[in-house]
């Protein structure tokens, strides 16, 4: 492909290239540069890819596009973002599929992943559509599992992704959008369908330093899509529409909405209430937990109006949904207490998670979590108080320390639990936490691991190690069962 093509609705603000120059790649890691490549050097928050023009012109790149003028000699061309330039070529290079395919977007804090599961089950078999699926568990063509590494790939990676969609017949693309994504533009210039809203609560401060900033990359998607579909009762939902330029849906229960949640009711089975949209009443049926259920129901609800779908045939697939996989997950045992296992991880996350175990828990309420490392801090504390004033027992423990001191950790969930009176125990390794609330469990306990749910897999200093609770749960159901027979 020529430069020019490549480049095609990328302003340029300087060209010291040949733009008939043939382009046989695109990398933006130098590391990975090949000959005929055209590098983009973008500026990272560890790193500023311009640094590395050298080393890729090395390895074969046959031109450099930059925000400043690169070192060395060799063609190059720059512009005002190299992360929006990456975002607009990505497109040209693997030849826009986004706009092959009906796109929806759904960002939040959250919910997203039970979010675009619901939805993909409801296009497929009520609109008999192919999906693909972009988010935190996995990446799916149709029923093909992908493995991922983030919520939303790199610009150039995504439109790979799509490429490959659309390639394999995909209708639809159901995706989580991240606010790192929405805020270094891996999603620019993608046209989105339908753009859906769950709600914000504290999260990736480290990263946004304020919620106004955190809620301003989220209100980048609405002036992205045609449709945006909206909690009506989150508190941020007004600053997050200030600058929409999309038709927009309202959900809630609280407060009046385009569609409304009605009469609800919450068991250990799953939730049950009214959707409800002016003259419209249609009874929903969704088997998980948690009030919190409704309004992950709700957006889908909102999300397949905007589509087409009425609430009628939505529901239909609703009342069979299968679960997702670690989001208040049921793991299988026979045992006199209840196991589950869920992603929350923050603040917001914890308190709907257990109360709403508090809601049908027969015996005590034993929650185990810890916090991950090199992440905001400040929510730490938070979690532990709730933790302490919705449990019966916490079980503080380890999440992904990452580079941080695990024990460094914990004293910060530690210190917003020094006022309770509820028991606690600190076990930091978390198998073995893990294996103490199993021996101290009793007839109708439930017992509640937070912050892991989907992953298999414990992040330590930068080490990816093998850690799937399911294994750990089983494991520790046959050891007790071998000494019992002993």
């Amino acid at each position: 492909m020529k430069l020019r093509e490549v480049l095609a609705g990328v302003e340029l603000l300087e060209c010291r290239a040949d733009l008939d120059q043939e382009i046989s790649g695109v990398s933006y890691d130098s590391r990975m540069t090949a000959p005929g490549d055209l590098f983009v050097a973008m500026t990272g928050y560890a790193t500023d890819g311009h640094r590395f023009t050298l080393m890729a012109r090395e390895k074969g790149a046959v031109c450099v596009l930059c925000e400043k003028e690169p070192e060395g000699d060799g063609p190059w061309v720059r512009v005002a973002s190299s992360r929006r330039a990456l975002a607009v070529l990505g497109a040209n290079w693997f030849g826009h599929p986004a706009a092959e395919m009906t796109m929806i977007g759904v960002t939040g804090t959250n919910g997203k992943t039970t979010t675009t599961y619901l939805l993909k089950s409801i296009l497929e078999e009520a609109a008999g559509a192919k999906v693909g699926l972009i988010g935190t568990n996995q990446n799916m063509i149709g029923g093909t599992v992908l493995e991922t590494e983030r919520t939303t790939p790199e610009s150039f990676e995504l439109q790979k992704l799509l490429r490959a969609m659309a390639d394999e017949g995909c209708t639809h693309v159901v995706m989580e959008v991240s606010s790192h994504a929405l805020y270094l533009d891996r999603v620019y210039g993608i046209p989105f369908a339908v753009g859906i809203f769950t709600n914000l609560t504290q999260d990736h401060l480290d990263f946004h330093q304020t919620m106004e900033n955190y809620c301003d990359a989220k209100a980048l998607l609405f002036s992205m899509c045609e449709t945006g579909v909206v909690n009506g009762d989150d508190p941020w939902c007004a600053r997050l529409l200030k600058d929409a330029t999309c038709r927009v849906l309202t959900y809630g229960v609280r407060h009046d909405a385009d569609l409304r949640g009605g009469n609800i009711r919450l068991s250990a089975a799953g939730v049950a209430f009214d959707a409800e949209k002016k003259e419209e009443k249609v009874p929903i049926l969704v088997g998980i937990p948690g009030e919190f259920m409704v309004y992950n129901t709700l957006d889908v609800l909102g999300a397949a109006l905007a589509l087409g779908i009425s609430l009628q045939d939505s529901a239909a697939v609703l009342a069979h949904s299968a679960h997702v996989k670690g989001r208040v997950e049921v793991v299988p045992a026979d045992t006199e207490y209840t196991m589950l296992i869920d992603y929350a991880h923050t603040p917001d996350a914890v308190e709907n998670v257990l109360r709403s175990v508090r809601g049908f828990a027969k015996g005590r309420v034993i929650a185990l979590f810890g916090c991950g490392g090199d992440r905001d801090r400040t929510k730490r504390p938070q979690m532990g108080a709730i933790a302490a004033a919705l449990a019966d027992l916490v079980i503080v423990t380890s999440d992904n320390p990452r580079t941080e001191d695990p024990k460094g950790i914990i004293q910060d969930i530690l210190a917003g639990m020094y006022r309770s009176a509820t028991p606690s125990i600190v076990i930091e390794d978390r198998v073995e936490a893990i294996c103490y609330a199993m021996d101290h469990g009793e007839k109708d306990d439930v017992i509640v691991l937070m912050g892991k749910g989907h992953e298999d897999y414990q992040i330590v200093g930068t080490e990816k190690r093998h850690l799937d609770e399911r294994e750990v749960i089983a494991a520790h159901l046959r050891e007790l069962a071998e000494k019992k027979e002993k």
